[in-house]
């Protein structure tokens, strides 16, 4: 009875290949054509910088490290003594960690990480998947993005005016003065 039901399943398999046979190939043949991402895809962890000056958007608030659920993401930010803020000394994405959620780009205020639709990143020793802040930065270059974040304008000087007299008010004529009892009207003779 066994060998009946393993002939019958491999008819049946044979049976789904041919149908098959004869129709075009779906497959994308990788190295030569690659797969665009869909728009909202989330790949890479990547830095983003200024697109005028160049300087990364990082502020050291360190809400990303502490929104990865995986822990991924390590910053290293003392504090200035003087200014008391803090200044980004070194930022490190373990990819090897990262599960692609998305909430470091979330728990971001100042558009300075992003989730890139990059895949091509595949490397035999997973110590090459611990990337610094250097290569986040490099990577993220040309990485389209909205600045979100509200600019600090510098206040300019106010030109001298010269004060002109102001034109004088136009009058309007006075009104009628309202009769002594409104219900009684005057009756000329």
């Amino acid at each position: 009875m066994g060998l009946l039901k393993d002939i019958k399943n491999l008819l049946i398999g044979m049976k789904i290949t041919g149908k098959h046979l004869g129709r075009h190939a779906i497959t994308i043949q990788y190295p030569e054509e690659k797969w665009t991402m869909p728009e909202r895809s989330r790949g890479i962890v990547v830095l983003l910088s200024d697109k005028e000056t160049g300087e990364l958007n990082c502020t050291a608030c360190m809400l990303c490290m502490k929104a990865c659920p995986t822990g991924a993401i390590r910053i290293d930010a003392p504090r200035d003594e003087v200014t008391k803020k803090r200044t980004l000394k070194g930022f490190v994405v373990d990819n090897g960690l990262c599960c692609f959620c998305g909430l470091c780009e979330e728990a971001c205020n100042f558009c300075a990480i992003k989730m890139t639709p990059k895949y091509e990143f595949s490397t035999i020793h997973k110590e090459e998947l611990v990337w610094d802040m250097k290569r986040l930065q490099e990577v993220g270059r040309d990485v389209d993005y909205v600045d979100t974040r509200k600019k600090k304008v510098a206040p300019a000087a106010k030109p001298a005016v010269a004060v002109t007299p102001a034109p004088a008010p136009v009058t309007d004529p006075p009104a009628p003065a309202p009769a002594a009892n409104p219900g009684e009207e005057k009756k000329e003779g």
